[in-house]
């Protein structure tokens, strides 16, 4: 999965305690994301990252939406979410909640 969001985004920051979870829960089983944060302010991006305890890969270039990352991407809002298979294929985007935790138990063959 990968994951954009950033420190200023209230929004970002509600959804992040269901990742969390989400990540608790599935990690053993398969599933990895990467964030990457539209920043600015590097120190802000840090102390958010450590408050809502994000445990897995976290990178940014410092650019908000000009960010190379969610350039290629396409992002144009936060948060926004793509899951990829195993060969690196975008099967799903802007899902959240229930239905994002459905699709990766169906990728990772879970019941």
């Amino acid at each position: 999965m990968i994951d954009f969001w950033a420190s200023w985004c209230a929004p970002c920051r509600e959804e992040n305690p269901k990742v969390v979870a989400l990540y608790a829960e599935l990690h053993s089983k398969g599933l990895n994301i990467i964030s990457v944060g539209l920043e600015t302010d590097a120190v802000k991006w840090k102390e958010a990252i450590a408050k809502d305890k994000l445990s897995w890969a976290q990178v940014s270039n410092l650019q908000e939406m000009n960010d190379p990352i969610a350039l290629k991407y396409g992002v144009t809002q936060i948060p926004t979410t793509f899951l990829l298979d195993s060969d690196g294929k975008i099967v799903a985007t802007e899902i959240y909640g229930d239905d994002l935790k459905n699709k990766i138990k169906e990728l990772l063959g879970i019941k």
